[in-house]
């Protein structure tokens, strides 16, 4: 038995791959819910309820969809240009620390409407800095950007640690190690009336939707198309890759870190070394949920939350384990990634 690759994919096949991917691994996952002894569409059925069930459901699954997508564009943006960028969480946690401390009582004193769009650019800056290190080392040293971002992320968190439980600490917290908070006028504008879903998941919508047409109708993004397809020939046809590997770093990290910023602003007010339950890691199961398009990101990110908000209410009424929702996003990644295969080679005798 051996691999063929395909002269060409079938639009049908390209599209249904994802989907039968995601049914197998929801049947596999059931198969797990099942030795519990829970019925398994009954648990299925409770994950959709607790996930959309109602107006507060679903404003809760929304909101926690928001990060996500961030993080996954940031993800899809890297890997389509070959810049492995695993280091979204650590974006994640610079974002957000320098918005708490840009916009608590002791950071700027500005308005509402123009503290609001600073606290983002700079959580974004903070993330692409953060970015740009490991692609500097990568450029001139050849170091795997793979082992830098990963170990930054360790990095970002214990210098969180260390401003949170310091100079960021606050003193109304009891001991408990969290940051000042932000004042009332850095508070991203609320959707939804008595929810916690803010004007930041239209904000993550539209930079989809931008990052789509600049890849799909710009040079841009035709250039970062061919520099993930073949550096070599695209540096052969007279673009400069490193030139472009810059601005696609400050891309990501920025999109991780706006991540950051966006969370604190719209749903703590404050940040804490758990502020992320892991956003930046699920970001990059997003990005390959979503076979790194960013319309295909909006998507996956809302599927992901879904599962991740609705298995805590199929727990509570079934007994099932809330880890079974870290299983099912496991298992639908590596179905995914067979199925790419299966996509784009044929099996031959």
């Amino acid at each position: 038995m051996r691999l063929e690759r395909r002269a060409s994919v079938p639009v049908t096949l390209a599209v249904a791959a994802p989907f039968g991917a995601v049914l197998v691994a929801l049947l596999l996952a059931g198969i797990l819910i099942a030795m519990t002894g829970a019925p398994v569409l009954e648990a299925y059925r409770r994950i959709l309820i607790s996930a959309f069930g109602s107006k507060s459901s679903i404003t809760e699954t929304l909101t926690r969809a928001t990060p996500l997508i961030l993080t996954g564009l940031a993800v899809a943006v890297a890997f389509r240009t070959r810049l492995w960028n695993i280091g979204a969480e650590g974006q994640f946690y610079s974002g957000a620390l320098v918005a708490a401390m840009l916009g608590s009582q002791h950071g700027l004193q500005l308005p509402g409407a123009a503290l609001i769009p600073i606290l983002m650019v700079a959580g974004a800056a903070a993330g692409a800095i953060l970015m740009l290190a490991p692609l500097g080392l990568r450029l001139r040293f050849g170091v795997d950007e793979v082992v830098t971002t990963l170990l930054l992320n360790f990095i970002t968190i214990l210098t969180v640690s260390m401003m949170i439980d310091g100079p960021l600490k606050d003193p109304m917290a009891f001991g408990w190690p969290q940051s000042v908070p932000i004042v009332g006028d850095a508070f991203l504008p609320k959707l939804v009336s008595r929810s916690r879903l803010h004007i930041g998941f239209l904000i993550a919508i539209g930079l989809a939707l931008l990052i789509w047409l600049v890849q799909e109708r710009t040079v841009f993004g035709l250039e970062t198309r061919a520099a993930g397809l073949n550096p070599a020939a695209t540096t052969f046809a007279g673009i400069k890759v490193n030139r472009l590997l810059v601005k696609v770093a400050c891309i990501s990290g920025g999109l991780a870190g706006l991540a950051g910023a966006i969370e604190v602003l719209g749903v703590k007010g404050y940040v804490t070394t758990d502020l992320s339950p892991g956003f930046g890691y699920t970001g990059i199961i997003v990005a390959m949920l979503a076979g790194l398009n960013p319309i295909g990101v909006v998507v996956t990110a809302i599927f992901v939350a879904t599962i991740f908000v609705g298995s805590d209410g199929m727990s509570r009424g079934l007994g099932v384990p809330s880890f079974i929702a870290d299983v099912i996003v496991a298992l639908s990644l590596l179905a995914v990634l067979v199925a790419l295969v299966l996509t784009n080679y044929r099996i031959r005798r």
